[in-house]
């Protein structure tokens, strides 16, 4: 199945196939979503079979909106497919913009809608195998302290996200 995404091309927003975006490091959109237990976060380990960055720890959840979908659909709709979460509370964080090297000549260049949602430890989950192998909650500290012990087990987004942005997701 193709998927087409919203990305710039020639200064405007026009419908791109995913992984072509990816190829040739066009900048598109996409959202990610950081779930909140007290004070922890819930990080997903992205499956084997990812075509970029597999095997990988990443946010609770991202992805890049279909042509024409809207932002805050996307977030509820990907939720559902890759953790079996419906009905969280999505309270929209800002965008951030960031260029990263993913792996295999692939680069995310992506201007982000990041969205928070609070929930407790027993929210209930059902992992695609497809899209996700674990979750885990951890807290800040620790995650902060992971990402510096072992930064390859880290997609280069989240290091982005702890680094550059943790204000606007955590400090709100």
């Amino acid at each position: 199945m193709t998927i087409m995404i919203p990305a710039w091309q020639d200064g405007a927003l026009q419908p791109v196939e995913k992984l072509m975006a990816h190829q040739m490091g066009l900048k598109h959109q996409a959202v990610s979503i950081f779930i909140i237990a007290e004070d922890h976060i819930l990080i997903q380990q992205r499956a084997l079979g990812k075509y970029h960055t597999p095997g990988m720890w990443a946010n609770s959840c991202c992805t890049h909106p279909h042509w024409e979908e809207d932002p805050m659909i996307c977030a509820r709709r990907r939720l559902n497919e890759e953790l079996g979460i419906t009905g969280l509370d999505l309270e929209t964080r800002g965008e951030v913009e960031y260029r990263a090297e993913v792996g295999n000549g692939l680069i995310e260049h992506e201007v982000v809608q990041v969205y928070v949602a609070h929930a407790n430890f027993s929210l209930p989950m059902a992992l695609n195998p497809s899209e996700v192998q674990a979750v885990k909650w951890v807290t800040r500290q620790v995650l902060r302290q992971e990402l510096d012990r072992n930064p390859t087990a880290f997609t280069p987004w989240l290091h982005i996200y702890m680094t550059q942005h943790s204000d606007l997701i955590f400090d709100k």
